[in-house]
């Protein structure tokens, strides 16, 4: 099993950053790419971001290219996520998800992960 906490969220205005993390324990050498997704109520989860904790290759969803930036730390079993220019659409639950096999072919899809942390909320004013 493989546990994911993450940490960071909070209140912004537009235009602001915030940085969220995500810590990860227990087996963690069975965690092959990590990725990032967000909620809003009534919505279903949507793809955010993609790593792989090997290679360091990363993917984006459109809506966050160039301004979102996903990093892992390998030595302290963290992946964190950067955002920048932040806009009010950007508003959701924030998860870490975890894959247990390479999924760079459905890497966007929420069933392709093995686990998820708890979530932390983003909130962006306008």
């Amino acid at each position: 099993q493989v546990q994911l906490v993450e940490s960071g969220g909070g209140l912004v205005q537009a235009g602001g950053s915030l940085r969220l993390s995500c810590a990860a324990s227990g087996r963690t050498f069975s965690t092959v790419h990590m990725g990032w997704f967000r909620q809003v109520p009534g919505k279903e989860r949507d793809f955010v971001a993609w790593i792989s904790m090997s290679t360091g290759s990363t993917d984006y969803a459109t809506s966050v290219k160039g301004r979102f930036t996903i990093s892992r730390d390998n030595a302290q079993n963290m992946v964190y996520l950067k955002m920048n220019s932040l806009k009010p659409e950007d508003t959701a639950v924030y998860y870490c998800a975890a894959s247990r096999v390479p999924n760079w072919l459905t890497r966007s899809t929420a069933a392709s992960y093995d686990y998820w942390g708890q979530g932390t909320q983003v909130t962006v004013s306008s």
